[in-house]
C-alpha cells in the first residue's frame, strides 16, 4: 500500500482515495501555497493548478511535448521487444506518433492528423448521430425505470459513448460491453497495473487491426476507417499504421472521457434539484448548463513530456521529465471564474478549458457536447425526480480520467 501523502504540494497522489474521492479541497490548497506542485509517486511529475499556467504550458509545444500524454510512467511501446502473436502493422501503430495521433503527435504530423478529422467530427457530421443517440438513451431508461432504481454510471452513461463510438466505427455496438472493458484496462485500472495496460492495448490495437483490414476490401460509406482509408496527405494515402492508431484514439479517448461527463452530470443533478427543475421549465438552459458541468467536473488530466531544459515559474525542469495538465483544477481557479465551486447552470462566461487549449485541443468535443445534451435532456424526460441513494458509497475514477464508476440512483415512491 502508497504511504499516506503529508503534503500535496511536493508529494501529490493522483491515484490516492482522497484525492480520487474529492480533489477540490486538494486543488485549493495546492494552488494558492505551491501553484506547481511536485512529487515523485508514478515516475515523477509537475502539477500545475492555476489557469493562467495551464494556458501558458499547452500553448508552449516546442518545450511541452505530447509524445507521452498518459499520467503515470510508462513505456512508448505497449508491446515491448518483437511480442509474439502482435501483427507487425499492430506494433508500428503503437509506436507512430506515440501510437495515438493526433492526441499524441507534435507537429508537422499533428498538423495534418488533426485537420484530417476535423470533418467527421464537425457540428454538421456529429448532428448525425444525435437521433441514435437520443434512442439509445431511451431505451435504456426504458429498461430500469420501472424498477425504481439503477446505476446511474454503469446502466446509463457507462452504456452511451461505447455504442456511439462504435456506430461511427461501423462496428457492432453488441461488443459495447468489450469495448468498456478494453478502455478501462488500458486507461483507469491500467494505469497502475502494467501488464493489463499491455492486455488492453494489443486487444483494442489488434481488434481495430483486422476492421481495418477488412475495410480494406470492402470501403463502407460513413464510418471512420473507410474514411480515413480513402483519404490522403499531401497526394498520398494516410498511412495504415495511422489510420489505426486514430482509430485506437477515438476508442480510448471518445469513450471514458464522455461517460465520465455524464455521469458527473447525472451525480450532480441528483443532489440539485432546483437545477433540474430550471432544465426542466427552461429547456433552453442546456447548452449553458453542459458548459457549466463541464467546466466543474472536466474529466481528464493530460501529460506532457519536457522536451527540453526549462523553467517555469520557478520550478526547473529537466528534458524527459512530466507535467501533469490539470485542467479540471484550472477551471476552478477563482481568478478566472467567480464562485467557481458552484455550479451555475446559466453562467454567462464560461471560458473553460475541459477539452484542452492549444493545438491539442479536444477534436471530438462537438461529439461529447452532443451526447451529453442530449444524455442528460432524455434523463430529465423520463426521470424528473430521484436521488442519489446512498451519497458516500458512490465511487470514482481518477488520475487520468475523473468520473462516477458506481452510483446508485432511485426515484419514485
Amino acid at each position: 500500500m502508497a504511504e499516506p501523502v503529508k503534503d500535496w504540494t511536493t508529494d501529490y497522489d493522483i491515484f490516492d482515495p482522497a484525492y480520487k474521492r474529492d480533489p477540490f479541497p486538494i486543488w485549493d490548497e495546492i494552488r494558492e501555497e505551491c501553484p506547481i506542485a511536485h512529487t515523485e509517486r508514478w515516475g515523477g511529475s509537475f502539477m500545475p493548478t492555476r489557469y493562467e499556467d495551464l494556458f501558458n504550458i499547452a500553448r508552449n509545444i516546442q518545450t511541452y511535448s505530447s509524445r507521452n500524454v498518459l499520467v503515470a510512467d510508462f513505456e512508448p511501446s505497449a508491446y515491448g521487444e518483437d511480442p509474439e502473436g502482435v501483427p507487425a502493422e499492430v506494433q508500428t501503430a503503437s509506436q507512430t506518433a506515440g501510437g495515438a495521433p493526433p492526441i499524441t503527435a507534435d507537429p508537422p504530423v499533428h498538423t495534418w492528423a488533426r485537420k484530417l478529422l476535423l470533418p467527421p467530427f464537425s457540428a454538421t457530421q456529429v448532428a448525425r448521430y444525435e437521433p441514435e443517440t437520443r434512442e439509445l438513451c431511451a431505451e435504456l431508461i426504458a429498461g430500469f425505470i420501472a424498477n425504481g432504481r439503477a446505476d446511474g454510471a454503469a446502466d446509463y452513461a457507462q452504456q452511451i459513448p461505447p455504442r456511439v463510438i462504435a456506430s461511427m466505427l461501423g462496428i457492432p455496438k453488441d461488443k459495447a460491453e468489450t469495448f468498456t472493458g478494453w478502455v478501462r484496462g488500458f486507461l483507469e485500472l491500467g494505469l497502475t497495473d502494467p501488464e493489463m495496460r499491455q492486455s488492453s492495448a494489443i486487444s483494442i490495437f489488434s481488434y481495430m487491426n483486422e476492421v481495418i483490414q477488412e475495410r480494406k476490401q470492402n470501403l463502407r460509406e460513413g464510418d471512420l476507417p473507410s474514411y480515413l482509408l480513402t483519404s490522403q496527405v499531401d497526394g498520398e494515402p494516410v498511412p495504415e499504421a495511422h489510420v489505426l492508431g486514430t482509430c485506437f484514439l477515438l476508442m480510448v479517448a471518445g469513450i471514458d472521457t464522455t461517460w465520465s461527463s455524464i455521469g458527473s452530470a447525472i451525480w450532480h443533478l441528483a443532489q440539485h434539484p432546483a437545477d433540474r427543475a430550471r432544465l426542466i421549465a427552461e429547456p433552453e438552459l442546456i447548452d449553458s448548463a453542459v458548459e457549466e458541468l463541464l467546466r466543474a467536473y472536466s474529466p481528464v488530466t493530460m501529460a506532457r513530456y519536457v522536451a527540453e531544459e526549462t523553467e517555469y515559474a520557478g520550478c526547473p525542469m529537466h528534458e524527459g521529465d512530466k507535467v501533469l495538465m490539470n485542467f479540471p483544477a484550472a477551471n476552478r481557479d477563482p481568478r478566472v471564474f467567480e464562485n467557481p465551486d458552484q455550479v451555475i447552470i446559466d453562467r454567462e462566461k464560461n471560458p473553460h478549458i475541459a477539452f484542452g487549449v492549444g493545438i491539442h485541443r479536444c477534436a471530438g468535443s462537438n461529439l461529447a457536447r452532443m451526447e451529453m445534451k442530449v444524455a442528460i435532456q432524455e434523463w430529465l424526460k423520463h426521470i424528473p425526480e430521484f436521488r442519489l441513494e446512498a451519497p458516500d458509497e458512490v465511487t470514482w475514477a481518477g488520475g487520468q480520467v475523473r468520473g462516477p464508476r458506481k452510483m446508485a440512483l432511485v426515484w419514485g415512491s
